[in-house]
């Protein structure tokens, strides 16, 4: 996969291109959790058909997905800091759309986890080189709120996903269709975006709207050179752990929530779909939102915002959450949940521009999937299994309470998440390029 095409000419694209790149960039996320996050909803009747234990649809959920996502990201965001990355994104979204159709013809678990491996793979070279794009379209004054609106294809395609699926799993579409179709439907949904965003997505030159321009004469930096730079850069790491442990939670909710609203207020699979959506759409696009423009809008005086606006918002998550799971009744649990799930995702838009400029230009699709690595292993390998871990090591003292406690314990996370990006903030304006 080479750069046979010059990359186009280092003139700030106009509005409506950059609106247009920025929409498919966009629709490409929304596929990314629309695939990723199905099974969450579809865990209900996969659980019952396949006869699995919390423990192993912690594992389809978790590791499965994560292990070789997380990665393989590394080595193709090496490539993507030297080769066409419009290339690369459509390949990835063309193999994790494949394997999502192969889950749908999946018939024990090992098959399962087999085809979600595959899932992983391709989304492995979907978002790093997405975030290096957007910060090649966007100036540095507007790149938080670009990427957070980028970041909005969490809540909306996750959001997408989980009502889509309920719907075709519990037979309100059609008696004939159920959890493999919804796999097969989804799938062959994002392969048909795949000519689209490469005929109409152009590779921008690397750098071409920052203010300290990179210099092309200058070899390609090393693996390890871009690990240099960020050893002596102590906020990285503080965003990337702190990020990571935030993560935890944010997927581990994600994928049980829908079985703790089932198992809780007993509700089938159609309103457990409709009632975890509409958390996911509107608390996940609101915090995403609110966290872009609030960090721009702070960041004008001080780059410390981009750090201390999520930290605060962490630490006002795990109280809010552990309120949610213990309302007394579905509609009031909804409710509550919308509060930390806005604030628990706040962070994507001025985290993802920090990043961006934590690094000279040339570093940025590497840096970003060091952090990608981390926050994905910890994030999703972890969160995910080991809450379904606890609640399988709980279920003998408290039955179909077990996954309600486990939420709890796992949302203690976010105070770490808090107090990783307040510290943070005390080294951001130093560490920041430029």
């Amino acid at each position: 996969m080479t750069d046979t095409s010059a990359p186009a000419p280092a003139a700030a694209p106009s509005k409506g291109y950059r609106i247009l790149v920025m929409l498919l960039l966009f629709l490409v996320y929304a596929f990314n959790f629309l695939d990723r996050q199905i099974i969450s909803i579809l865990a209900i009747p996969i659980q019952a058909e396949l006869d699995l234990s919390d423990r192993q649809l912690g594992l389809l959920g978790g590791l499965a997905f994560a292990f070789l996502y997380s990665t393989l990201g590394v080595p193709i965001a090496w490539l993507a800091d030297r080769t066409n990355r419009t290339w690369i994104i459509t390949g990835a979204l063309a193999i994790w759309s494949g394997f999502t159709v192969l889950c749908g013809y999946t018939q024990n678990f090992t098959q399962l986890f087999l085809a979600r491996v595959g899932v992983g793979i391709g989304e492995a070279g979907g978002v790093a080189p997405s975030y290096s794009l957007i910060a090649d379209y966007f100036p540095p004054k507007s790149r938080a709120r670009a990427l957070a609106f980028y970041s909005l294809g969490i809540p909306i395609g996750s959001a997408f996903g989980v009502i889509a699926g309920s719907q075709i799993a519990g037979g309100a579409i059609s008696d004939s269709l159920d959890w493999r179709a919804a796999f097969i439907i989804v799938g062959i949904a994002g392969l048909v975006l795949v000519p689209i965003f490469k005929l109409v997505v152009r590779e921008p030159a690397r750098g071409q709207l920052d203010t300290v321009k990179l210099d092309d004469t200058v070899a390609k930096p090393s693996f390890g050179q871009v690990l240099g730079v960020l050893a002596k850069k102590p906020t990285f790491w503080f965003l990337t752990f702190g990020a990571a442990c935030s993560s935890m939670m944010g997927y581990g909710v994600f994928f049980w929530l829908p079985s703790f609203f089932a198992r809780s207020f007993d509700l089938d699979i159609i309103q457990t779909g409709w009632l975890f959506g509409s958390i996911l759409f509107i608390g996940g696009t609101a915090g995403i939102v609110l966290g872009g423009v609030m960090s721009d809008l702070f960041g004008k005086r001080t780059v410390t915002a981009y750090a201390r606006v999520p930290g605060i918002a962490f630490l006002l998550t795990t109280p809010l959450y552990i309120a949610g799971v213990l309302a007394p009744s579905p509609a009031l649990s909804v409710i509550l949940f919308l509060v930390p799930t806005a604030l628990g995702l706040a962070w994507l838009g001025p985290t993802l521009s920090a990043f961006q400029n934590l690094v000279p230009a040339s570093m940025r699709t590497t840096a970003s999937s060091i952090f990608l690595l981390i926050n994905n292993l910890i994030g999703i390998a972890g969160g995910i299994y080991v809450l379904g871990e606890l609640s399988t090591l709980l279920a003998p003292t408290f039955g179909d309470a077990s996954l309600k406690y486990s939420i709890i314990i796992g949302s203690m996370m976010y105070l770490i998440a808090g107090t990783l990006f307040l510290i943070a903030a005390r080294s951001i304006a130093k560490d920041w390029e430029g």
